[in-house]
């Protein structure tokens, strides 16, 4: 059975906080967090014994320091084939290991619970519908009958920790019925919910044929959070399109519903640009002659680098299109540069998926066919797994990013790659269709992905950009990166909660 982690690591990892800006500090409840990651799995070295995979970023990483301060329960799918062997009788082991500061609680999914709940209802409806339609939903009942198995599942465990002096934190899409059926149980904590992916349109949702019940559990949530405006105002929208007796206060960004008010706000996440900087320093320039001689990069050879989940929303394909009309149309560019895209592969199991690594593959294949030269490789396709310093030394040297995603979220690797311009600065080419755009699009050179002639022109640009302005525009991004980072994201959703509370 495919891992829901078996997916190369980002580089928003944050392992230590200022105590000035501790997110610790703000909490006056008990955290009881719950995501379908783990934070921590264990797995089998070679030799047989027990080894722990520690976490390599994004939330998890995030997160683990605030439980280890305050304590608390992180509820998470115990995904690791070592995982039971280390966990007690009622599915629980204290965490980390070096200081067991915390509780894991691990719910143990059967093969046929993962394939309805996590790869058919959340990554076949809920991802795709959230996307916009990009990729046609598919409506399954027995699908939909596994993902509120599971939701149940993860609510009463919550149940068995929460109390009127929790705070319950539910992560993602995976868990929208989740919180009314802990409500259910456990009426006085306080919970809220952050969705990290977008939130579609009315139209787009009222397609859904459980548009109801999903509204109606993430309205059992205090506080609601979304990374954008936009995404705030889509979902009020779909619950005064979709329930007739919840009343919408668009002023004050708030549902009352079922007797309770439920608080929508968006909390930009942002990266750890310390840990980045960090890492992008210490991979140095001996890294990056390393790195070209692996991959049969000359010296002096400029990079534009891309590096993207395997997913149809990140638009890598368009990209591709777009890198093979700038060789076709402007010949000089051939020989002058080379495209990195680094790869991970993700959710392998959906057959779309499949389909669409085999595309990008061809399309790589094919344009190095037409352009490549004995001395030249038009683009280097890497799925090896890279280390974070590796990473951050890749973003470092590359002359240019890319990032072409037809609908995201965010796209937290927009800003990693700001984040791990230490030397001479690049360029960010963006996405508008990304909700990083909302902060940094006005300092990169904005595309519309699905215009392939003006993408070619816009990757011209980035590479002919002067040195000054080229310069001027990086600081910007740098320090809106730095001001507006993963510990800032969690020092606001924190005190917003706690200032929900006290209002009570």
């Amino acid at each position: 059975m495919e891992s829901a982690t078996d997916e190369q690591p980002s580089l928003h990892d944050d392992t230590a906080t200022d105590e000035s800006r501790d997110p610790a500090s703000i909490l006056e409840k008990e955290l009881v967090l719950v995501s379908n990651r783990q934070p921590y799995q264990h797995s089998y070295a070679e030799d047989g014994n027990v080894e722990i995979d520690r976490p390599a970023g994004g939330l998890t990483a995030a997160l683990d320091p605030v439980l280890r301060r305050t304590g608390g329960t992180w509820i998470a799918w115990g995904d690791g084939e070592a995982d039971g062997e280390v966990t007690d009788d009622d599915g629980t082991v204290r965490m980390p290991p070096e200081e067991e500061s915390y509780t894991l609680k691990r719910i143990w999914l059967s093969d046929e619970e993962v394939s309805g709940y996590y790869y058919g209802y959340s990554n076949r409806v809920l991802w795709p519908l959230s996307h916009g339609g990009l990729w046609k939903p598919e409506y399954n009942d027995r699908h939909w009958a596994r993902y509120q198995q599971v939701n149940e599942r993860f609510a009463d465990a919550a149940a068995e920790y929460a109390t009127e002096e929790s705070l319950v934190w539910f992560q993602d899409y995976h868990f929208a019925l989740a919180p009314r059926l802990l409500r259910d149980a456990v009426d006085d904590a306080f919970v809220m919910h952050f969705w990290h992916i977008p939130w579609p349109g009315r139209e787009t949702f009222r397609t859904c044929p459980q548009r109801q019940e999903l509204l109606d559990g993430l309205l059992a949530n205090d506080l609601l959070g979304f990374h954008i405006d936009r995404y705030c105002e889509n979902f009020l929208d779909c619950v005064d399109e979709c329930l007739d007796d919840a009343f919408v206060d668009r002023d004050g960004g708030e549902v009352r519903y079922d007797g309770r008010t439920t608080t929508v706000r968006a909390f930009p996440m942002g990266v750890d640009a310390d840990e980045i900087r960090t890492s992008s320093e210490a991979a140095g320039e001996s890294f990056w002659r390393e790195f070209q001689r692996e991959y049969g990069i000359a010296p002096g050879t400029r990079t534009v680098v891309g590096v993207d989940r395997l997913d149809y929303t990140k638009g890598i394909v368009d990209r591709l299109d777009a890198l093979e009309r700038l060789w076709t149309t402007d010949t000089e560019w051939r020989g002058e540069f080379t495209y990195v895209q680094k790869a991970n592969e993700s959710r392998s199991l959906i057959p779309e998926y499949r389909d669409l690594q085999q595309n990008v593959e061809d399309a790589v294949e094919r344009i190095n066919e037409r352009f490549g030269t004995d001395d030249w490789q038009p683009i280097v396709y890497i799925d090896d797994w890279l280390s974070e310093e590796e990473l951050a030394g890749l973003y470092r040297h590359g002359d240019a990013m890319i990032v072409s995603a037809i609908r995201d979220g965010m796209n937290l690797t927009a800003k990693e790659y700001v984040a791990a311009q230490t030397g001479d600065p690049g360029v960010l080419v963006l996405s508008d269709q990304t909700g990083a755009h909302e902060e940094l699009g006005d300092h990169a050179i904005s595309i519309n992905p699905l215009q392939t002639d003006d993408f070619a022109t816009a990757i011209t640009s980035a590479l002919t950009m002067d040195d000054a302005d080229r310069r001027d525009r990086m600081e910007t991004l740098r320090q809106r990166v730095e001001a507006n980072d993963l510990t800032t994201w969690m020092t606001d959703v924190f005190e917003t909660a706690r200032r929900l509370q006290r209002d009570e």
